[in-house]
């Protein structure tokens, strides 16, 4: 396995690079593997959980809202083909 050197990395990307790899409990090494990897195409990255982030701000609907909704917007689904002359 080849070894490689990068010299300069600057401040800001050492400390983000230091910070990744605590968040991801990997050593400093595997984060750079990992993320060149996924820069490249070559492993998928996985699915941010950033959407639990504002899940209590979405909501579900259940039928009854869903239904209600979709009677209230029916109007919206129309088209006036006058407007599109």
């Amino acid at each position: 396995m080849k070894s490689i050197t990068v010299h300069g990395i600057d401040e800001l990307t050492s400390r983000q690079l230091t910070i990744t790899s605590e968040k991801l409990g990997l050593s400093l090494n595997k984060t750079i593997k990992k993320l060149l990897q996924e820069a490249l195409g070559i492993k998928p990255a996985e699915l941010s959980q950033h959407r639990d982030d504002f899940k209590e701000f979405c909501g579900i609907w259940d039928d009854e809202e869903y239904e209600n909704f979709k009677q209230e917007t029916e109007s919206l689904r129309q088209v006036n083909t006058g407007d599109w002359k």
